[in-house]
């Protein structure tokens, strides 16, 4: 994907433009905990008085990164998918969901969409395929479900199979916005075949420094988060074959590698999902 030098200029100030370096954003906190440098002094700091709230929470990004690898490597290799929509990309990191592919099957097409401006100053960094492959990127909101669909039909082939990725983001939608509605209104336009990966913060009477952290969170940063019971984000994947070992912690989801006993949960629940 080429641009012009001049649109690419104009396109890169008016993202600067977007970013607001004075409040602590979630895509910048979530880059800060996985070891990444794309954050501000006010990330970092909201970053660390979370964590001092809930020391464990640096961990949900890892295993939430993990899960996405193990989840992508079981969908490309054991299924045979080689198309994937990322909705809520965040910023990149090691392991991106093409790379994952890419590196098993180097045909696979990736459509990542996200809204966030600091996420779309780094497209670029995503924009990379192989050269039998292919990755695009939208700047656009999940909920403006017409428009991601259109734009990922001209690069992903919708006679066939996709993998629907939602980690981590349907939790910026509140439930009066319905986002039940959202997903099926994504998996109803893919054909039998196609999976719906998802990930979600939970709330648990276990895990109380979890929604103190929460708190603390829809206080200080944006945007604003929906806290949600396993059984809840269970209803995410209604009317599809969940694959086991179901909606479970993300680090309990096929976990690889010799195990001394079960993984630690941690508070973001995942699972992955066909559509009959």
């Amino acid at each position: 994907m080429t641009d012009n030098s001049a649109a690419t200029n104009d396109v890169a100030v008016s993202l600067r433009a977007r970013i607001n370096t004075s409040q602590p954003h979630t895509a910048r906190i979530w880059n800060y905990w996985l070891g990444g440098k794309d954050n501000y002094e006010v990330d970092r700091a909201a970053g660390d008085q979370i964590r001092q709230l809930h020391p464990g929470i640096g961990e949900y990004a890892r295993a939430d990164r993990l899960f996405l690898g193990r989840a992508v490597n079981h969908l490309v290799s054991e299924v045979g998918i080689r198309q994937f929509l990322d909705v809520g990309t965040g910023l990149p990191s090691a392991d991106n969901t093409h790379e994952v592919a890419q590196r098993i099957a180097p045909d696979a097409r990736i459509v990542y969409v996200d809204n966030d401006p600091l996420v779309l100053a780094h497209a670029r960094a995503l924009l990379t395929s192989t050269p039998e492959g292919r990755t695009d990127y939208l700047d656009e909101d999940l909920r403006n479900v017409d428009a991601i669909l259109e734009h990922a039909s001209t690069i992903l082939d919708f006679s066939k199979p996709v993998a629907l990725m939602l980690l981590g983001v349907v939790i910026f939608i509140g439930d009066e916005e319905d986002p039940y509605a959202l997903v099926r209104q994504l998996m109803d336009r893919l054909p039998a075949g196609s999976h719906l990966v998802l990930s979600h913060t939970i709330t648990s009477p276990s895990m109380p420094d979890v929604d103190e952290a929460v708190k603390f969170w829809n206080e200080h940063g944006t945007p604003k988060l929906t806290q949600r019971t396993p059984e809840t984000v269970t209803r995410f994947f209604d009317g599809f074959e969940l694959l086991e070992p179901g909606v479970v912690s993300c680090s309990r989801w096929r976990p690889e590698g010799e195990q001394d006993g079960e993984p630690e949960e941690v508070a973001m629940f995942g699972g992955v999902a066909r559509k009959a």
